[in-house]
C-alpha cells in the first residue's frame, strides 16, 4: 500500500485514486456538490482554496489545496520508487 501526501499531512492510498482534476469547471463543481450531499466528500484543504479534486474508486471525492500537477508528480514519484 503506497501513500501519497495531498498536503498538510494528509495522505491517500495511491492505488485508490482514479483521477486528479482541477475544480474550475461546472461539471466538477456538480460532482463536488453531489458528493457532499451523499456524505462522500472529504475536505483536506484546511480552509484554503481548493486547487485539486481527487476522485477515488470508492466514489469519494477529496479536495486538496495542492495543484493537480503537484499531486500527480508525487504519485509518479511513488510509482518510480515502487518499480525500483
Amino acid at each position: 500500500m503506497k501513500l501519497v501526501n495531498i498536503g498538510f499531512g494528509n495522505v491517500v492510498v495511491s492505488g485508490r485514486i482514479i483521477s486528479v482534476i482541477s475544480p474550475e469547471s461546472a461539471p466538477v463543481k456538480r460532482i463536488i456538490k453531489e458528493a457532499e450531499e451523499k456524505g462522500k466528500l472529504i475536505n483536506a484543504t484546511f480552509g484554503r482554496r481548493t486547487r485539486a479534486v481527487i476522485i477515488t474508486d470508492s466514489d469519494h471525492i477529496i479536495l486538496s489545496a495542492l495543484q493537480p500537477e503537484t499531486i500527480s508528480a508525487r504519485i509518479a514519484q511513488e510509482e518510480e520508487v515502487q518499480d525500483d
